[in-house]
């Protein structure tokens, strides 16, 4: 059985879970609760970063970041395809990827800054990062209708980020000004995939 370390937080390991459920993989998998915070050994004897999440495979493989361990999980079984095998296909979907996990990253880099001792912490860097995720939403508030119809590494990516969003950034207020988004998140939260893998409040 593989093995994924994970947090229940983590905008990278619910893609990977809400991946898991999707390909109806959820039942081969043993979740292990880790804190890369803390010292956890046993992840940083398998991964050398340290970070979550972590795929142990059955034959000992250990495979990372969290686009790797997606793309990975859609070769193990025929349930959709989540990273398409076209040429077109695959390079709308793994772009739509990379501009939510971009999202993603800035997020979390804002919510790790705040946690810094004010006097240590770069109002500009935050700047910066929040300016990217206003920019990024405007450009998804235009495209959202050039998402696949089925669902993709795309759809999944773009709903973990908007969810770390309400998860961490509340704030921000992300859905003023981007109904076409809010509304396709409105209904792509439902599935039962999102529902499972909610953060704690």
């Amino acid at each position: 059985m593989m093995k994924l370390f994970y947090t229940n937080t983590s905008p990278y390991s619910r893609k990977v879970r809400i991946t898991l459920l999707e390909k109806g993989l959820d039942g081969e998998v043993e979740y292990i609760l880790c804190n890369p915070f803390e010292d956890a050994v046993e992840l940083k004897s398998l991964n050398p970063l340290g970070k979550i999440p972590t795929l142990v495979l059955d034959d000992g493989r250990v495979v990372y970041d969290s686009p790797v361990i997606c793309e990975y999980l859609d070769t193990l079984n025929a349930n959709g395809e989540l990273v398409p095998s076209s040429n077109d296909a695959r390079l709308l979907v793994n772009t739509w990827q990379a501009l939510a996990d971009g999202i993603i990253d800035a997020s979390y880099n804002i919510v790790m800054e705040g946690r810094r001792d004010e006097s240590e912490r770069s109002q500009n860097c935050i700047e910066r990062w929040k300016g990217s995720i206003v920019d990024s939403l405007k450009q998804i508030e235009q495209q959202i209708a050039t998402l696949p119809g089925e669902i993709t590494m795309a759809e999944i990516s773009l709903a973990a980020a908007l969810g770390y969003l309400d998860f961490r950034l509340s704030y921000l207020e992300w859905r003023n000004g981007q109904s076409n988004t809010a509304a396709w998140y409105g209904e792509f939260s439902k599935r039962p995939s999102m529902v499972e893998t909610q953060p704690p409040a």
